[in-house]
């Protein structure tokens, strides 16, 4: 479970963060201020993945949204740590541009070592009854 929930968050953080690095690149705003979008994307889509699959089961869009806030904010917050971590300390991986294997390399780099750092905290998340556990009562 805990797996499936970390997949399920890095989905759409990788979502938002790609759609934010494009975005801030093709807007040639500085890395600061692309990380700041890719991060606000990431738990936009995060949050609205999470809210898709409790609003089917019935849940008003107040109750979803509590519901995916308590879910997923843990998840989303270390693993946006960890992946924008990665990306600023990969010499140039910022600055590669969205032709380059270096930005699109380091950026699949960083996806796996923040699902790596964010699953066993999913996995005492989920144990102790809380996070993913809490939406998949809802499934």
């Amino acid at each position: 479970m805990a797996a499936s929930a970390t997949l399920h968050c890095l989905t759409g953080c990788a979502i938002g963060e790609v759609l934010g690095m494009v975005i801030g690149t093709a807007l040639g705003l500085s890395n600061l201020a692309t990380i700041a979008l890719a991060v606000a994307l990431a738990f936009v889509f995060g949050y609205a993945l999470t809210m898709r699959g409790v609003l089917k089961a019935g849940l008003t869009f107040g109750r979803a949204l509590k519901v995916a806030l308590a879910a997923d904010t843990i998840s989303i917050t270390i693993m946006e740590i960890t992946d924008n971590a990665v990306m600023v300390v990969i010499p140039g991986a910022m600055d590669a541009g969205l032709a380059s294997v270096l930005f699109w390399g380091a950026l699949a780099f960083s996806f796996v070592v923040a699902f790596l750092v964010t699953w066993p905290i999913n996995k005492w998340i989920i144990g102790r009854g809380k996070g993913h556990a809490v939406v998949h009562s809802y499934h």
